[in-house]
This record gives C-alpha cells, sequence and structure tokens, in this order.
C-alpha cells in the first residue's frame, strides 16, 4: 500500500502535491509538511485518482467550499450528476462529495471520479445499506 500524505511528511518526504498544495496557499512548502506531519493539515489525495489536483485543508490553510451531488431513488440520471459537477467546479469549488443513492452507484462514482479533478468523497456504506 502506497504512503499517505501524512506518512510521506513524517518521514520528511515532500511530496509534489505538498508542492502544489503549498504553492496555492502562499507557505513555504516545509511549514505546509510540518501542519500534515502533526495532523493539522491533510491533504486529500488518493494515488488511484489520476489527474488530481491536490487541495489542502486545515490549520493555517484558506477556508474550502465543498459541493455535494448525487443521486436518489427519484432522481437516478448520471448526466445530471454530470452537469453539477461541471457547475461546481466553473464555480470554484475545492472539494467535491459524491452522496449516491440511486441508480447504478459504481457507475456513477466511476463517472464522476473519471470527470473530478479535486479531491472526491463517496460514502459507500450506502450502497450496502440500499
Amino acid at each position: 500500500m502506497a504512503d499517505t500524505q501524512m506518512a510521506k511528511a513524517k518521514k520528511g518526504e515532500l511530496t509534489p502535491e505538498m508542492e502544489a498544495v503549498a504553492l496555492q496557499e502562499g507557505l513555504e512548502p516545509e511549514a505546509l509538511m510540518e501542519k500534515v506531519a502533526s495532523g493539522r493539515a491533510v491533504i486529500p489525495a488518493n494515488v488511484n485518482h489520476r489527474g488530481l489536483t491536490p487541495r489542502g485543508i486545515g490549520e493555517g490553510l484558506r477556508v474550502k467550499v465543498n459541493a455535494n451531488i448525487g443521486t436518489s431513488s427519484d432522481q437516478t440520471d448520471l448526466e445530471e450528476e454530470l452537469r453539477k459537477l461541471e457547475a461546481a467546479l466553473e464555480a470554484g469549488t475545492d472539494t467535491v462529495m459524491d452522496l449516491s443513492t440511486g441508480g447504478d452507484l459504481d457507475q456513477i462514482r466511476r463517472k464522476i471520479l473519471e470527470r473530478c479533478p479535486l479531491p472526491l468523497g463517496t460514502v459507500p456504506i450506502y450502497q450496502a445499506a440500499i
């Protein structure tokens, strides 16, 4: 399993994600690495998320905006969710949360992940409960 941003920071390893976030935030990369190592900041950066534009969240970093999208049992249109994603990206969101509970959840998550360049959260337990 690949090391997390925190594990790398604790080893003193400055990652490209840390460097990118430090640049976005106007911080010295080493200062951000220390925040990540101590748990005062996080950089959600799943190694399987291709084309990710990382964001930092935590102490001393600018406030972030999250956009929630997702299907329901009444509305399962994947294209509508992709339009919502595009609208959120155009509006400048920092992170996206897919809260889908209706339709083919695996396909929906896969397609949203393909199109989302930002940190993306999901709630797989919803699928187990449906």
